[in-house]
């Protein structure tokens, strides 16, 4: 088989006394680390799958941060935009860093203190700290992705560091699973040696998050392993790189951004080429799951109503991904995946060729959903050729992950809450 170009795989109610933040069990917390650097996990490409009673995440009180650092004498947001501002004097920091950095800090802020938390100023303080320590280090020594990136655990956890950020943004109150079931039987096809790959909407750089708290408690394991498909940008961003190391990734240039600047365009088709092989490695193996975005981006709102939907899915990026899932010598299995999350952590209107966007942060309800397992040849039965085959296969996932949508809408937007369910679409907070 010739391998297809990579290119065109890159995108992938509580009660009202409830607290809106959802703190990871007691038993599951991780003691403090303290270490002077850190360093990428190793190993081979099997997931690594937690034994029983693994730590999902730490809570809010129990951060993991490296080394000492001068921060920890903060006692306030004062002595944190100081300290931002000494480090762009002393020239270890870019300014325009530092300024997107101070955005960040205050967007963060209204946003966490929406939730009602007692220790949300703490919170606050602690979190941009670890992640200033976080950008510091990298201005210090950058960190290079490989085509196949492991989420690096220790001696820091950027894992749990992650989880520990986005968390307070979700209000569990008002967010909710569609099919847990589904998920439950995602994991005994990968307990069997089977592949998985989620055909998903992309809405925020948080994604990843957002799925792993809304499973940490009910499918840990999937919590933990999926291998996420990223394009570059979140890759490079001072302000993303440190979340992007606590994720599993293949690292693609988009097709969107292919083009941005002519002179890079070979050697991003050479990159996206490893990162295949890399992919073609990783389900030969089994036992892994791959989400990806087949829109190639994240969802914007209709630039007429403002109203967001799950972008148009490429035919050609799930038809390549169908066709490397059969071609592995391993069972596969494609499930359609739906997100709303946009308002935690929405994109820029417009797509934007420079990196660095200015991100806009709220505390809000988020909705993950899955269907049941889409195949192929059902689907395909009784088209003509392969190029019907292909559109009529990619528009059954889109729609399915249309519905989803809008049945995560109409319970987090509408207020209909767990009601929202219908015969396909069984919403649920597992965390409850």
């Amino acid at each position: 088989m010739q391998a297809p170009p990579l290119a065109a795989l890159a995108g992938g109610a509580w009660a009202s006394h409830r607290p809106a933040i959802l703190a990871a069990p007691a038993s599951l917390r991780r003691s403090r680390l303290r270490l002077p650097a850190w360093r990428a996990a190793g190993g081979g490409r099997a997931p690594r799958v937690p034994a029983k009673g693994a730590v999902l995440a730490s809570d809010m009180g129990a951060e993991e941060v490296v080394g000492p650092s001068p921060l920890l004498d903060a006692r306030g947001e004062q002595e944190l935009v100081l300290r931002i501002r000494k480090e762009v004097e002393k020239g270890k920091l870019p300014a325009d860093v530092a300024h997107n950095f101070e955005n960040l800090f205050y967007n963060y802020k209204n946003a966490v203190l929406k939730n009602g938390d007692p220790s949300a100023h703490q919170i606050i303080l602690s979190n941009m700290m670890d992640l200033f320590e976080r950008v510091l280090l990298d201005e210090e020594n950058q960190f290079t992705f490989q085509p196949y990136h492991k989420a690096i655990r220790e001696p820091f956890d950027y894992y749990t560091f992650g989880q520990n950020y986005i968390r307070p943004l979700v209000d569990f109150r008002n967010s909710y699973v569609g099919n847990i079931s589904v998920f439950s039987d995602m994991e005994k096809k990968l307990q069997q040696g089977h592949n998985v790959v989620l055909m998903s909407n992309h809405q925020t750089e948080a994604d990843p998050a957002v799925i792993a708290l809304s499973l940490e408690r009910s499918n840990p394991w999937i919590s933990e392993n999926i291998v996420y498909v990223a394009g570059d940008r979140v890759l490079t961003d001072p302000l993303c790189k440190p979340f992007s190391m606590g994720r599993n990734l293949l690292c693609v240039y988009s097709k969107k951004h292919m083009n941005d600047f002519p002179e890079l365009i070979e050697m991003k088709r050479r990159a996206n080429t490893r990162s295949l092989k890399e992919m073609a490695l990783l389900l030969r193996g089994g036992s892994h799951i791959i989400w990806i975005a087949p829109s190639g981006g994240r969802d914007r709102p209709d630039p007429l109503t403002g109203e967001w939907h799950p972008a148009p899915f490429d035919a050609s990026a799930v038809d390549n991904m169908r066709r490397l899932l059969e071609h592995s010598g391993v069972p596969g299995h494609i499930y359609p995946l739906s997100l709303l999350c946009y308002e935690i952590m929405p994109p820029p209107q417009h797509i934007e060729k420079e990196i660095g966007e200015q991100r806009v942060i709220s505390f809000h309800g988020v909705g993950l959903s899955a269907a049941e397992e889409i195949k192929y040849g059902d689907v395909t039965a009784q088209t003509q050729n392969s190029d019907e085959a292909r559109k009529k296969f990619t528009e059954t996932l889109y729609n399915s992950v249309v519905d989803q949508y809008n049945v995560l809408k109409s319970a987090i937007f509408r207020d209909h809450a767990a009601a929202s369910s219908n015969p396909a679409i069984s919403l649920s907070q597992p965390w409850r």
